[in-house]
């Protein structure tokens, strides 16, 4: 196959794909990386899988570079150990590289999450669908694609709750989602709104984010200028803005954001690079 105008040889996957292989990055599918995952870990390599396979294993760190790098410490490059490393949901790293520089100075008690998907998060299939039916779906939006649960959840929602108490380490936290499609190709956006148990004024909150890695601040209330999926598409850095204090809560005990990444980036293949590359 050429790439890049180089060319690559394809080999077919099998138990003896590992021999001699440092860093294994996983993307073809839970039942593949169930699969193949443990194998490869067994013959030494180090497997960061993009699937949610390994995500609510316990024994198994899930990871955002900039969030929780010290989830991954005891794995080491070249110790002859293999290990797994989970990828996160893109809807949580994107809604977690924003809100945990937050989290960090007054403790996040309660998250309300919606969020607003693009047609690319549910694969290729449906960017083109999204083209080829563009008059159908500019009119519309429908909730996420995911199973419902019992509990009237459906799959991607639970994932941002229960992932979300994972990676802050605290399952006292309360979170909450409500995960939407919408007609837009490319980045995910996101409205969350916080609850602290410490204070937190929006300046003070702006101006985290301003120093926090990764992420850009687009919040020009003048201009009415904010995030958007366009802006952010192709990007690495997840970008906030409508940050302001939530009136429905007493004090500076709550804020209002608004977040949008590009799930094919940062809520994806980024996130794994940047894993690997701390193993490095």
């Amino acid at each position: 196959m050429k790439f890049e105008n180089r060319d690559y040889t394809i080999e077919e996957l099998t138990e003896n794909s590992f021999e001699g292989i440092d860093i294994g990055l996983f993307s073809a599918g839970g039942s593949i990386s169930k699969k193949f995952g443990p194998l490869a870990a067994q013959k030494g390599t180090i497997v960061v899988d993009n699937s949610s396979a390994f995500r609510m294993d316990e024994n198994i760190p899930l990871v955002i570079p900039e969030v929780n790098p010290e989830a991954m410490a005891h794995v080491k490059l070249g110790s002859g150990k293999g290990a797994l490393i989970a990828n996160p949901n893109c809807s949580t790293i994107i809604c977690l590289m924003a809100v945990t520089p937050l989290h960090r100075r007054a403790k996040v008690k309660h998250m309300v999450v919606s969020t607003y998907q693009a047609a690319s998060g549910a694969g290729a299939a449906a960017m083109e669908e999204l083209v080829q039916q563009t008059r159908e779906y500019a009119f519309n939006l429908f909730s996420h694609n995911a199973p419902v649960q019992p509990n009237g959840y459906n799959e991607e929602e639970m994932k941002l709750v229960k992932e979300t108490r994972k990676i802050w380490n605290d399952m006292d936290v309360k979170v909450t989602a409500t995960c939407i499609r919408v007609p837009v190709m490319r980045a995910h956006a996101e409205s969350v709104n916080l609850q602290f148990e410490n204070p937190l004024d929006e300046d003070t909150a702006r101006d985290i984010l301003k120093n926090a890695p990764g992420v850009v601040v687009v919040d020009d209330r003048a201009s009415n200028r904010f995030p958007t999926p366009l802006e952010v598409s192709h990007k690495d850095d997840v970008a906030v803005g409508r940050v302001h204090r939530d009136v429905s809560q007493d004090g500076d005990y709550g804020l209002d954001i608004f977040v949008c990444g590009d799930q094919i980036r940062k809520g994806a293949a980024l996130n794994t690079i940047q894993i690997a590359e701390m193993l490095l």
